[in-house]
């Protein structure tokens, strides 16, 4: 007996792996446009034309095809967006309408824009090293003001009510020895059915956030289950870990771009050639994908052993990974290429397997 058949009925993992069926041939196909498009821009004279036409200086250049870049990029990936959530829509995973979803996009753009200009300015005015430097701080810089200047451009947080629940995640958080500052609900409702928690932030802004769509939906028990698994994250600082590796990663890109770049036409201080930079920069990322999955999934494990040893509740973890599976319309037993390319967390089969196995070891 497999464990779809032990754990799902047979409607559950169907309409689960329907979706990720209907789904899939877009988040893809989103993915191959952008990838595309950078490719005819990087690798043609279309590209640098496109650059060249507003004039010769070097700064002008550079805010112009940072600006053409981002657009360009939203434009051609948009529609696979839009088709993805009227998918997900008729699924019930989808609460908003679109035009939150436009003020969502705008947001977005208004985030990304400063952050590529900031970093091809970067680039060609500061010089490969200097740049690999800047890309090493940016990504740790950002890392930290992530919680409490970019979550809150997208939902809104309100603390906690006090009560048992508070008071039992304060408790969870306490016995674990991880000092957390707040209890804030965010408001997932308005956007998503999905069930969701986790813990954000470093010393004074850390905080346990958990989704309003869990609250309303999930026993007290299975909540303090997400959010131990959250803790596990803190508890073995995959976070400050994961920005390590993240900056070194960014460091280690731009001298690979460098280098590539320094090999064309263009070399490395032409902005005429931010076209090719940003497409040899996604298929860089496009090849390291499968491997950063790999080691969230390694990850994932670990934290989902840290919550299972911190309540010692493995029936209960394997009723909130059930919820959360079919709740969130998840495929709980996914094909394999795809789990190793795309997969980031272990699948529900996996980690509920890895709870019975948890139990049967304590006894």
């Amino acid at each position: 007996m497999s464990g779809t058949d032990g754990d799902f009925t047979p409607e559950e993992t169907a309409r689960g792996r329907a979706l990720r069926r209907a789904q899939l041939p877009f988040l893809l196909g989103g993915r191959l446009a952008g990838l595309a498009l950078l490719l005819v821009l990087g690798l043609t004279p279309a590209g640098a034309a496109l650059t060249g036409l507003f004039g010769d200086a070097r700064a002008l250049r550079v805010l112009a095809g940072g600006l053409l870049l981002v657009l360009l990029q939203q434009a051609v990936t948009l529609p696979f967006s839009a088709r993805v959530r009227v998918i997900r829509r008729r699924y019930g995973l989808v609460t908003q309408g679109w035009g939150g979803w436009a003020v969502d996009v705008l947001r977005g753009l208004l985030v990304s824009v400063p952050l590529v200009l900031a970093a091809l300015y970067g680039y060609y005015g500061l010089g490969w090293a200097w740049a690999a430097l800047g890309a090493v701080c940016a990504a740790v810089v950002l890392s930290w003001l992530a919680p409490v200047v970019l979550e809150p451009l997208f939902n809104r947080f309100r603390p906690m009510e006090d009560g048992p629940l508070r008071d039992a995640l304060l408790a969870l958080a306490e016995r674990d020895r991880i000092p957390v500052r707040a209890v804030l609900v965010a408001d997932a409702s308005r956007r998503t059915t999905a069930l969701n928690a986790y813990v954000s932030g470093f010393g004074r802004t850390r905080r346990i956030v958990a989704y309003d769509t869990l609250l309303g939906t999930a026993p007290a028990a299975e909540v303090e289950l997400v959010v131990a698994h959250e803790l596990g994250h803190v508890k073995h600082r995959d976070v400050p870990r994961g920005t390590l590796l993240g900056a070194l990663g960014a460091g280690a890109g731009v001298c690979v771009l460098s280098a590539v770049m320094a090999a064309s036409s263009h070399g490395t201080d032409d902005p005429r050639g931010l076209f090719l930079l940003a497409a040899v920069a996604a298929v860089l990322s496009a090849c390291a994908g499968p491997f950063g999955c790999a080691l969230s999934r390694r990850v994932e494990r670990r934290a989902d052993t840290h919550a299972l040893e911190l309540t010692g509740d493995a029936e209960r973890f394997i009723a909130m990974q059930r919820r959360l599976t079919v709740t969130n319309v998840s495929d709980p037993d996914p094909p394999r290429l795809l789990h190793v390319l795309f997969g980031t967390h272990p699948t529900a089969v996996q980690r509920i397997a890895a709870a019975r196995a948890y139990a049967a070891a304590a006894g």
